[in-house]
């Protein structure tokens, strides 16, 4: 491929970026860097975990995921808002009266027990590699994993939406900035409007004195991202074994919801790039890495691993497809991880710049699911696709947004909940397999642009 090819903006997209030069391609992984953060430190903030922590284990499982995978799919692991729901069971951060809790103590049990969800993902990855994607995959067709990505954008939403409500006219700017780039944009502004987006709202807050810097000023500039005192391990020497079992039995269950998302994450990533991940490096090596990550980073203190949603909508934006960019975002999120000053100039973004960039970047999740759809060609004209699609879509965002928040049921003394995503895909995927009239076949031969290929029997 020529040098030319590979530096054009066209719809086939970038694959090799190393032809833009260092500084281009930088600047590219800096933006992937800034797409994830504001979620990514969202929940160590909601939990009580530390952000620098979490930024280094953000960083070191991406590139634990792409040793794994071959360094082939362009995928950064960021924090999962799938296990806030296990966090606050076991180590909640306010009472009932809606008190300020100090759940220092209970979060490294928490941790233990997402560390243990990460195990399932290795389970998972065995039984593919036993018995073939194949086996795995009939469970998973189009008509399963596009409605899937659809709830996972859509049930983000809320979160873009009541960030974007805290400052409407910061919000439009950093919207406004990101669709102009992306659409009448040239060279690098087209490719960095993620960036752009950022940095002009978050300096039109400054300016208009919407941006509080205290905590900067007090932040130092080199710090240790581990805490001892903070990581699973140190529930072992506190020794509360009932608890440590609570928080086994409470946890793990929610990786039956992530790993659904995972498959529906690279899904949506090779629909976007065009490539089968699926097949090449395989499904079982992208579960083992997501889980290994996972492990690894709640093991130290770090929240959950997972595909990030938001790296996938600023590749569907970009059209740079090149995995070399996500790992340069790593090395960033890994430098920035001991700097705690500079930790803190992000932590003061405005929530509504994060809202206004998070609201493109969520919407185009539910887009590369519509997309999903569309391009495996789903016949919608027979009621087993309809339900099917029907169920997932209701239970998914329907529950997500119910009083509740999700389904629980009790285990003699423990609260087990399930969230309205796992709800919906594991009805979908139940539905989808007992329901007649299956109008698939896998085949990761011959695979189509979506990467998730089910070829129509018949015609």
């Amino acid at each position: 491929m020529s040098d030319k090819s590979k530096l054009t903006l066209g719809e086939s997209g970038i694959y090799d970026a190393k032809g833009l030069g260092a500084p281009k391609v930088a600047l590219l992984g800096l933006q992937h860097m800034f797409a994830m953060f504001g979620a990514t430190i969202l929940v160590p903030m909601l939990t009580g975990l530390d952000v620098s922590t979490t930024l280094l284990f953000a960083g070191l499982g991406t590139l634990l995921f792409h040793l794994i995978t071959k360094g082939k799919v362009p995928a950064f692991l960021g924090s999962s808002f799938a296990f806030l729901g296990g966090y606050a069971a076991i180590a909640p951060m306010q009472d009932a009266a809606g008190g300020a809790l100090d759940n220092s103590r209970l979060l490294p049990y928490a941790c233990f027990g997402v560390a243990c969800a990460g195990l399932m993902y290795l389970l998972l990855s065995l039984l593919i590699k036993l018995f073939g994607t194949g086996k795995v995959m009939k469970f998973f067709p189009p008509i399963v994993t596009g409605p899937i990505i659809i709830a996972i954008g859509l049930t983000l939403s809320s979160s873009a939406i009541g960030n974007c409500s805290t400052d409407w006219f910061i919000a439009v700017t950093a919207i406004v900035l990101v669709v102009a780039c992306n659409i009448w944009g040239k060279g690098m502004v087209k490719i960095v409007p993620i960036i752009i987006g950022v940095l002009g709202s978050y300096l039109l807050a400054a300016v208009l004195g919407r941006v509080d810097f205290a905590q900067v000023a007090s932040a130092d500039w080199i710090g240790f991202p581990v805490h001892w005192e903070k990581t699973a391990f140190w529930a072992f020497t506190d020794g509360d074994w009932s608890l440590l079992v609570t928080s086994v039995i409470t946890i793990m269950p929610i990786a039956l919801a992530t790993m659904v998302e995972h498959i529906g994450d690279v899904s949506a990533i090779s629909s976007t790039v065009g490539k089968n991940y699926i097949k090449d490096p395989g499904l079982h090596r992208t579960l083992l890495g997501d889980g290994l990550a996972t492990i690894l980073a709640a093991m130290f203190g770090a929240p959950a691993n997972t595909t990030y949603g938001e790296n996938t909508g600023v590749l569907s934006l970009t059209k740079v497809f090149d995995p070399l960019v996500i790992r340069i975002a790593a090395g960033f999120a890994i430098l920035f991880s001991f700097c705690p000053k500079f930790a803190a100039v992000i932590g003061c973004m405005p929530a509504a710049t994060v809202g206004g960039v998070s609201l493109v970047l969520y919407g185009m999740i539910s887009a590369v699911g519509v997309r999903n759809i569309v391009e495996t060609r789903c016949d919608f004209s027979k009621s087993r696709n309809v339900i099917v699609a029907a169920l997932i879509l209701v239970l998914s965002i329907g529950i997500n947004y119910s009083a509740a928040g999700a389904v629980a049921f009790t285990l003699g003394s423990i609260t087990i909940k399930f969230s309205g995503l796992a709800v919906g895909a594991i009805v979908g995927i139940l539905l989808n397999a007992i329901l007649p009239g299956k109008d698939y076949v896998f085949n990761d031969e011959v695979p189509d642009k979506t990467g998730v290929s089910f070829a129509v029997k018949g015609n």
